[in-house]
């Protein structure tokens, strides 16, 4: 099982402690005294933009497929943006990558597009199935989690669902890729085999509860989804 990163949840720490306390400062984490403690020290913050990385090349608001042969990835606000790599680090652009791979490996195309109004991954898939031409859709949150879901189930009912993001590999993610294609298709695939581990819960519960803030931050209740080009 891989450890959370830790550079990466220092990094989470320190902004939701400064969105808390509106701070202008970046806090950094030192050992200090005989007894190894951790003490914090702020330097100035570097103001950083959150727009997506470039291998996603905005191609502005998402309109409905026509394409029978399509299957819609549809991604939360924060994606590749203000979170570039899921719960445990893996990056978004390599999650994709083997998402992509499966698709294209059941002869079909996939389409990205990025859902604003919500952060919740039920609603950002359904956002997406509604604009997918085949009404096969990937939802799939920043920190990981994913459900594969088809147009005209209830937001809640799915074809299925990936919901311990730290046991995803990336076989994992091409293999939802596949089956979400093998829907789009007319077929009806053996579901896709994930590891299970009791303790992943409670081991990254906290962790995920700070990723989540970080992307209902970015949700935007007016703005449409928008379509991405994939550069990969």
């Amino acid at each position: 099982m891989a450890e959370i990163n830790e550079k990466l949840l220092r990094s989470i720490i320190e902004e939701v402690v400064r969105e808390m306390g509106d701070s202008s400062e970046k806090i950094s984490f030192k050992q200090g005294g005989t007894g190894g403690s951790a003490t914090a020290t702020a330097t100035p913050l570097e103001t950083k933009t959150d727009n997506e990385e470039n291998w996603l090349e905005s191609k502005g608001e998402a309109k409905p497929g026509v394409s029978t042969d399509e299957v819609v990835i549809a991604v939360a606000p924060a994606f590749a943006a203000s979170q570039t790599a899921n719960i445990v680090g893996v990056p978004h652009k390599e999650i994709i990558r083997q998402i992509v791979a499966g698709i294209e490996e059941e002869g079909l195309k996939a389409r990205l597009i990025k859902v604003y109004k919500t952060a919740d991954v039920a609603f950002v898939s359904v956002e997406g199935d509604s604009l997918s031409g085949s009404g096969i859709s990937i939802g799939l949150q920043s920190k990981g989690t994913a459900l594969i879901h088809q147009r005209d189930l209830q937001p809640l009912t799915n074809l299925e669902l990936f919901p311990q993001a730290p046991l995803l590999t990336l076989e994992t993610y091409r293999s939802i890729g596949k089956n979400a294609a093998k829907y789009a298709k007319g077929e009806s695939p053996t579901p896709v085999e994930t590891l299970n581990d009791q303790m992943a819960r409670p081991r990254y519960q906290a962790l995920s509860a700070l990723l989540h803030i970080k992307e209902t931050k970015e949700i935007r209740k007016g703005k449409k989804a928008q379509e991405f080009k994939i550069n990969i």
